[in-house]
């Protein structure tokens, strides 16, 4: 039997990771961060784009991180591989993967290009499928009003269901939902299957004990499924209230603020600091997060969860999350409402938050998940 040595991986990235300011990105760099801390040497390879750029944060975790030039526009495009794929090809990434003898992570499929690539045959091979994808943006086509916009989407969505073929170069698939584990476990089956939540940067609940005063929507407001689900609040929701209501996150739309504006309990919080979106979620008496895509995992519904008082969502917001009895679940308008009046009088007390983190730790521990990588890892090197 061979002696186990220091583990070495690379993880390649769909994005620079840091900041780690949306849900993606989180995920990544807290799991760089946990490998990291658990001894493993990683080897970090990221597409550079839009405003993100080499940081200190991520050298000082890795062993090495590499930044490549992501190939967007017309140089990204394709007739037969989605262009989230192969705007991220690069020949500088396969030469180090290449050239550092070492399992890979394929962090996402938008980074998978060189999943089957023959010079990396008898590598050890992870996938880390954010959602299923073709499934993702399909959604995101049905919510999206520009006629270009759809179309592409469409375009992604029929692309990337042709692209699954070649993802049973995958040795294994490590997915952030359980009913991503589902469909990838019956579609692959001779690979190995793991339920591997998303990594977070919250360790314990923080949350208030008492009670608040008003109910919170929070989120990146510029993205279309965030908008549909604060705008079913404000239609649905909010005007049969007697309580305060507030709409915090980034880059509120015309459309969105104006239907705020004319509704009197109601407040658009646009672009909060980090300090002041974290009051708001610690002094909320209600967090409402409904959502209708139910790909992935929504991080803003641990925030609310480790941060928060009381959580009120929808079944697709806890779909195949293992969170479901962490939160309060309603299937109509009327259910929410009826729940609103009931929770804006109860108070959060120790023996809730006691029960909410047995049932976060069962499934978010950060530690755990990192052994979970590190231990497939040293069996696959034996």
């Amino acid at each position: 039997m061979k002696t186990l040595s220091k583990i070495k991986l690379h993880l390649v990235a769909f994005d620079i990771p840091f900041p780690p300011n949306y849900g993606g990105a989180i995920d990544v760099f807290y799991k760089v961060k946990f490998l990291s801390e658990a001894g493993v040497e990683i080897y970090l390879h990221c597409p550079q784009y839009a405003d993100r750029k080499p940081n200190k944060e991520l050298e000082s975790l890795c062993k090495h991180v590499f930044y490549y030039h992501r190939k967007t526009g017309l140089a990204g495009l394709s007739t037969h591989i989605p262009y989230m794929v192969f705007s991220r090809r690069n020949n500088a990434l396969l030469k180090n993967l290449v050239e550092i003898e070492a399992p890979i992570l394929f962090d996402g499929v938008s980074t998978s290009f060189y999943l089957s690539h023959p010079s990396l045959k008898q590598r050890t091979k992870i996938l880390r499928p954010q959602n299923i994808e073709q499934d993702y943006f399909s959604q995101l086509a049905n919510r999206e009003k520009s006629f270009l916009k759809r179309l592409y989407y469409l375009l992604e969505a029929k692309l990337l269901k042709q692209y699954e073929n070649k993802l049973n170069a995958a040795d294994a698939f490590f997915t952030v939902a359980q009913h991503d584990h589902d469909f990838f476990a019956k579609k692959y089956p001779q690979s190995n299957h793991q339920y591997l939540p998303s990594f977070q940067p919250y360790v314990k609940i923080e949350s208030l004990v008492g009670t608040g005063n008003f109910c919170l929507y929070h989120g990146n407001l510029a993205l279309a499924e965030n908008e549909e689900a604060a705008l079913f609040l404000l239609d649905q929701i909010v005007p049969h209230l007697k309580y305060p209501f507030i709409l915090a996150g980034r880059n509120p739309g015309k459309h969105l603020l104006q239907r705020a504006a004319l509704l009197p309990n109601c407040m658009v919080k646009a672009n909060p600091t980090m300090t002041e979106m974290d009051q708001l979620i610690a002094t909320a008496q209600i967090h409402c997060l409904p959502t209708f895509q139910n790909t992935g995992l929504k991080l803003k519904l641990l925030h609310a969860l480790f941060k928060g008082r009381h959580v009120l969502v929808n079944e697709e917001m806890v779909h195949g999350t293992g969170l479901k009895e962490a939160c309060c679940v309603c299937t109509t308008p009327t259910q929410m409402l009826e729940s609103i009046n009931t929770l804006m009088s109860q108070p959060i007390t120790e023996d809730d938050l006691n029960y909410r983190q047995s049932i976060l730790e069962a499934h978010y521990d950060n530690r755990k998940n990192a052994q979970t990588i590190i231990t497939y890892l040293q069996l696959k090197s034996l």
